[in-house]
């Protein structure tokens, strides 16, 4: 079953799997989701610093989803330029400890109010476009921000207030012209002329700000109420479809938590229903003020979609059979699923196979898993299995493999079981002077002849029938001297005379 997140002022829970609860004009997130700014986020966004960030000066993380800004202010203590823009941020924080930032970008955010930037000394410009300020009183704490000179509040519902440039013109005072770099307010610049007269005038556009903004803020609870009441009917809705579908009685209940398991599998199947496309047509046709409610509830339902979606895809993957590496029979069968090149050379020389597996270039190493069996050879190439019956049986155990450093091609070197031997060519002890020429000249023609014996056939002399030699001495008065005479031995068919083997004694 799914985390539930439960509101700090209705109670109502929420079963989003990623839920970001509202809780008035903030928000609540889970620690651990994608939510929030992560290390491994700012990281991947710090390329062009290779990956540092101690040392970063600007990063942007717009359209990440980010719901709470925090850590910043302790990883990158050097930012000077922050982009957040279109993101669901509620609030402004985390950043007052950022002494050298310059310029801060939250445009399309959930923003109800400027605080938290007295620390930002070095703050020249800022953009808050299309927000949700509607309490521009809190532009007031943008004093300490002396070198500020820019100012976008384009979007927001301050800006709808009557006297509301007035009243921005003359509190902020370092927004003021010098020649000829002037002072922008929402991309106009302000004159001389505009500040004396905001000034003289500054009481009285304040308290109608003041004025407005009780009745923007008294807008705004109604309008949290309704969000909350639509939320809760679309809550119980879909409990009702959920007992309807399933026939249960609570969502509580012990058969919900049992089923829960097969619930993926029910989805998937009956994903593109008519109720669930009555469900999206309702959804994206009912009238809905444009509030930070209405955005977080927009993005809840378009990621619960977008998850359903996931599932589908990831539960087909699942359900794809596995491909049938050997049969029930026990015969190996040879498989190529990523559809490689290959090639397997017999040498001969070395008495081994050798496999050539043109896998990609650029490949880690550790995708790679090589299983050399007596018969085949099996390898994993992220995860896709290449398998190759061997022609003859090989030494799992002396097989060696290696990646070429040019094309980064794997090659396995398997040594065969069984020995090959080879024939050698004999050369003539004695050679005549005028026939050497013509004798070299035919060993370059010749080839070694490769022959291979099996070693059931092959036989050695019978050392039992060698005739001992015999002592022939001389008649007479004259004993000569014992002569050693060596009979010639009748060679068997299948000997083999080699004038390199020594004699036997």
């Amino acid at each position: 079953m799914s985390p539930r997140c439960k509101c700090a002022d209705c109670g109502i829970l929420f079963s989003c799997s990623k839920i970001a609860v509202c809780t008035g004009n903030t928000v609540t997130t889970r620690p651990g989701t994608r939510y929030t700014v992560t290390e491994d986020l700012v990281r991947r966004r710090a390329e062009h610093n290779n990956c540092e960030i101690f040392s970063l000066e600007e990063i942007s993380l717009h359209q990440q989803e980010i719901e709470k800004l925090e850590y910043l202010d302790k990883w990158c203590r050097d930012l000077k330029i922050l982009y957040l823009q279109n993101n669901l941020i509620p609030k402004i924080e985390n950043v007052g400890k950022l002494k050298k930032l310059e310029y801060l970008n939250v445009a399309l955010n959930n923003i109800e109010r400027i605080e938290n930037l007295e620390g930002c000394e070095e703050l020249k410009k800022l953009d808050l476009t299309a927000n949700f300020i509607g309490e521009l009183s809190s532009v007031e704490t943008l004093k300490y921000n002396i070198h500020l000179k820019e100012l976008f509040l384009v979007g927001n519902p301050c800006t709808e207030f009557e006297g509301y440039r007035q009243f921005v013109v003359a509190t902020l005072h370092q927004l003021k012209f010098f020649f000829p770099f002037g002072k922008y307010l929402d991309s106009k610049e302000i004159e001389r002329s505009e500040r004396i007269q905001a000034l003289q005038y500054y009481p009285e556009v304040k308290q109608k700000i003041r004025e407005q903004e009780q009745a923007y803020l008294l807008k705004r609870a109604k309008e949290k109420e309704e969000a909350q009441r639509r939320m809760h009917e679309r809550k119980n809705r879909k409990e009702k479809q959920m007992e309807a579908k399933y026939g249960l009685d609570s969502p509580d209940s012990l058969q919900y938590k049992e089923n829960h398991q097969t619930e993926g599998k029910r989805e998937e199947q009956t994903w593109r229903t008519v109720q669930d496309d009555e469900e999206d047509r309702r959804f994206w046709e009912e009238p809905t003020p444009y509030t930070p409610e209405s955005r977080l509830e927009t993005h809840r339902y378009i990621e619960e979609k977008r998850k359903a979606k996931d599932n589908i895809r990831g539960s087909k993957k699942r359900e794809k059979p596995l491909p049938t590496l050997v049969t029930a029979e026990g015969k190996v069968l040879n498989v190529n699923m990523p559809k490689l090149h290959f090639s397997l050379k017999d040498d001969e020389e070395n008495n081994q196979f050798i496999l050539d597996l043109a896998v990609y270039r650029h490949l880690d190493t550790s995708l790679l898993d090589i299983d050399v069996q007596p018969t085949y050879i099996r390898v994993l190439v992220k995860g896709k299995t290449f398998q190759l019956v061997l022609p003859e049986e090989v030494k799992p155990d002396s097989s060696s493999a290696k990646r070429s450093q040019t094309t980064g091609h794997l090659v396995v070197s398997m040594p065969k079981v069984k020995d090959t031997i080879l024939a050698k060519q004999k050369l003539s002890t004695s050679v005549k002077p005028s026939d050497s020429n013509t004798m070299q000249k035919s060993t370059r023609s010749k080839q070694v002849e490769k022959l291979e014996v099996d070693p059931s056939k092959y036989s050695f002399p019978d050392v039992t029938k060698i005739i001992p030699e015999k002592e022939r001495t001389g008649q007479g008065p004259i004993k000569l001297q014992p002569e050693k005479i060596t009979e010639t031995m009748k060679s068997s068919v299948d000997f083999e005379n080699n004038e390199e083997v020594p004699p036997l004694i």
